[in-house]
């Protein structure tokens, strides 16, 4: 069984197969006598289960004969040699997710063909939508956080504008970041737009990723560098500092590079499972790696804290870093478990809903961090109150920073 793609439809919701080019060889007969026991059909992830405990109970079972598949044809049905080949449309009337699958129970047979398909849903206007039914809104809801954005990005430019004695190399990178997030929302408004209308998205994804990938490795940096206190804090990094931005940026390309294969293939080629458990283990690499920085800079600071007598400005700035600490922490454990939940218990129709979520969280995640590390001369940073000296002294020794 080679799963081709899983798709929700609509009650007008068809699936159109094109197979050419058919060669099937089998070693136990010179014709072609299991030409029923190959062939596509459509699967629910609830019939699925069914499926397997049948052929559980019965290992000779064939796929092709469950009463719980929707059949769409079998090599009975190709047209004779040197044709070879298959062309139809199928009406899906029962709305529901479903996994286009191909199934080959012929003993000791290869086969080898060409197959192109499309799957869609008609609108009212009966226009094609590419899109499966939990995924439509996408175009307009990548379009909407795109506008946000955009207009994040020109509050921050006139922050910058506002604070120029203030400003610090970490807040330019702060900015491109912010305009690469800004590229990779439209380019994936347009990429989901016109795989909606026409299928395909018209180069749009190349754009898409490329922005994806300077936009991940310099969040990823930002952060780390964030975390080091770089360029507010101290001018230069240290080794240790410059060894996690060695282990995450390689790790990053190698996300992405994972990512495109995913996105651009599906579960018919060969290694795509595999492709998708090194993206989630490079992943949680990364996640973890960016974390060390911001705890060795709370750890300074403590230990800083109890020598140079300057406590007020000391507990400022740790606190700062706890709440930066903080926000991180729960910016990926949304990002990564949340959202994976939303999308793992959400209803077929509602798939978009856990894509909003995790844009909604970054939106949340962005704001805070720009926020609390804006470019302002008054900043926590350096926080001096003569009155507070004590106060802070006391706070610093009671007080336990521990993560």
């Amino acid at each position: 069984m080679i799963v081709f793609e899983k798709f929700g439809f609509t009650p007008t919701g068809y699936v159109k197969i094109s197979v050419h080019s058919v060669s099937v060889a089998s070693s136990l007969n010179a014709g072609n006598p299991f030409s029923s026991r190959l062939g596509f059909f459509l699967l629910s992830e609830e019939s699925l289960l069914q499926v397997l405990l049948e052929i559980q109970q019965n290992p000779n079972l064939c796929v092709l004969d469950s009463h719980y598949i929707l059949p769409l044809f079998t090599f009975r049905d190709l047209l004779p040699p040197p044709l070879s080949s298959f062309n139809n449309s199928y009406p899906v009337t029962a709305p529901n997710e479903y996994s286009l699958f191909f199934a080959n129970c012929a003993p000791e047979t290869r086969v080898s063909m060409s197959v192109k398909t499309e799957i869609y849903n008609l609108d009212r206007d009966g226009s094609r939508d590419y899109l499966s039914a939990g995924l439509t809104q996408l175009p307009w809801l990548y379009s909407l956080y795109f506008l946000a954005y955009a207009g994040f990005l020109g509050l921050w430019i006139y922050v910058l504008y506002s604070n120029k004695r203030s400003i610090h190399r970490i807040h330019l990178l702060m900015g491109g970041l912010l305009l690469m997030k800004a590229l990779n929302l439209i380019c994936a408004a347009e990429d989901k737009h016109y795989v909606k209308v026409t299928g395909t998205p018209h180069g749009w994804d190349v754009l898409f990723y490329i922005f994806q990938f300077i936009r991940v490795v310099l969040l990823f940096t930002v952060i780390v560098l964030i975390g080091t206190g770089w360029s507010f804090l101290k001018p230069f990094l240290q080794e240790k500092e410059k060894k996690v931005l060695m282990v995450v940026i390689p790790l990053q390309v190698l996300a992405n590079i994972a990512s495109v294969v995913i996105g651009e293939t599906g579960p018919f080629i060969k290694d795509w499972v595999t492709w998708n458990q090194v993206f989630l283990l490079v992943d949680v690499i990364c996640c973890c790696a960016i974390i060390f920085p911001i705890v060795w800079s709370i750890r300074s600071l403590r230990e800083t804290s109890k020598t140079d007598g300057k406590a007020a400005r000391n507990l400022a700035k740790l606190q700062l870093f706890r709440q930066f600490y903080i926000v991180v922490i729960g910016y990926l454990y949304f990002t990564r478990i949340v959202v994976f939940a939303l999308k793992t218990i959400a209803a077929y129709k509602y798939q978009w809903v856990s894509y909003a979520a995790e844009e909604t969280a970054s939106l949340m995640f962005y704001m805070v961090m720009f926020y609390m590390f804006r470019p302002v001369e008054k900043n926590e940073y350096f926080v001096l109150d003569e009155e507070d000296e004590e106060a802070a002294e006391l706070a610093l020794r009671d007080e336990e920073f521990e993560l």
